[in-house]
């Protein structure tokens, strides 16, 4: 029996597979940009990925040249504006978007909406034309209302299917992780911690008490540390001084996420992530909680588990802010031309 938080196996030099299971095509879109290039190179480094398209509407040709050189099997081909964004996306088993606008010192998610929004519902609109059935991993910010945008997206094309999308969170965790591991003296490959809710400030909600390996932290360290792993990507953005933000760990995180996936898909039994997902879970139409993937996706979904009393309250607390993300989203969709 799994553990409900089992801790993904995530390994950058993963061991070489032969199996013919391992001919995965993965599409980046936004390849280009400052999660897109080091997010590419990872996954051009993994035996899981033959074939690695990227898009973008500027520089992609340039990218994939740079990583073709690279002594891996994936495939590397590069398309470059609307005219190739097809081309990068038949035959496709899973595309990861990071693509829009980074955020910028002062800036919230939600400042970054009506253009990410736009890119995001254009990207959703041609997953659907062009591959329809492939697994969609939403890096581009607000996810909380991102994955909103491209469910009803999908839905007007009649090819929605919840166990497919998802809101990659990945970051949340792996920061909870390593803080926790920082304060602890532990080794931040072995610290799981659950994250829950949304990806937003306050929705944003880590569950230390279903850390493993357990670990304990009085009333006003945990708060801190929750405030934290909630205000991480602020931490980086004033820390880059208007040069960018969170493109490196996001890369990373992303990376993982697709590799998780990627595992499931190819049969790997046991394998859990979090990521903010079409839900029941909560009175939330999407939510992210721990869900154990497999070959077609979401195979169940694991919920919140038991919660400390400090973390019902952030649940409670995320509840509505989240509901106008989602609502954010879905209007978008509806009001679209």
């Amino acid at each position: 029996m799994f553990s409900r938080v089992a801790r993904p196996a995530f390994n950058i030099t993963r061991s070489l597979s032969t199996s013919s299971q391992n001919n995965a095509k993965v599409a980046v879109l936004g390849a280009a940009g400052g999660i897109g290039q080091p997010l590419s190179l990872l996954l051009k480094n993994s035996p899981l990925v033959s074939q690695l398209s990227l898009y973008d509407i500027a520089h992609t040709p340039g990218v994939a040249a740079d990583l073709s050189h690279i002594e891996t099997r994936a495939h590397v081909t590069g398309h470059i504006g609307p005219d190739q964004l097809g081309d990068a996306l038949k035959g496709t088993d899973i595309v990861v978007i990071p693509a829009g606008v980074p955020r910028k010192p002062g800036m919230t998610r939600d400042d970054l909406f009506n253009t990410n929004a736009t890119i995001v519902a254009i990207l959703a609109d041609a997953c659907a034309r062009h591959c329809p059935e492939a697994m969609i991993c939403v890096i581009a910010n607000p996810v909380n209302s991102t994955i909103p945008i491209t469910s009803e997206v999908l839905k007007k094309h009649g090819v929605y299917n919840p166990n497919r999308v998802f809101g990659v969170t990945t970051l949340d965790i792996v920061r909870a992780n390593t803080f926790v591991a920082e304060l602890k003296g532990l080794d931040p490959a072995r610290v799981n911690v659950p994250v829950v809710g949304g990806h937003a400030g306050k929705t944003i909600i880590p569950l230390i008490s279903q850390c493993t390996p357990k670990v304990e932290f009085p009333e006003d360290k945990l708060a801190a540390l929750t405030g934290r792993i909630q205000e991480a990507g602020t931490e980086v953005v004033k820390a880059k001084a208007g040069a960018g933000s969170a493109t490196l760990s996001m890369a990373y995180a992303g990376a993982r996420f697709t590799f998780s996936l990627l595992d499931a898909m190819n049969g790997k039994e046991g394998v859990v992530e979090c990521s903010f997902v079409r839900s029941e879970e909560t009175e939330c139409k999407y939510f992210s909680t721990p869900l154990l993937l497999g070959k077609n996706g979401i195979e169940k979904n694991l919920g919140l588990g038991k919660l400390s009393a400090f973390e019902e309250k952030l649940v409670a607390d995320a509840i509505g802010e989240l509901k106008g993300s989602i609502k954010k989203g879905e209007d978008f969709v509806q009001n679209m031309k």
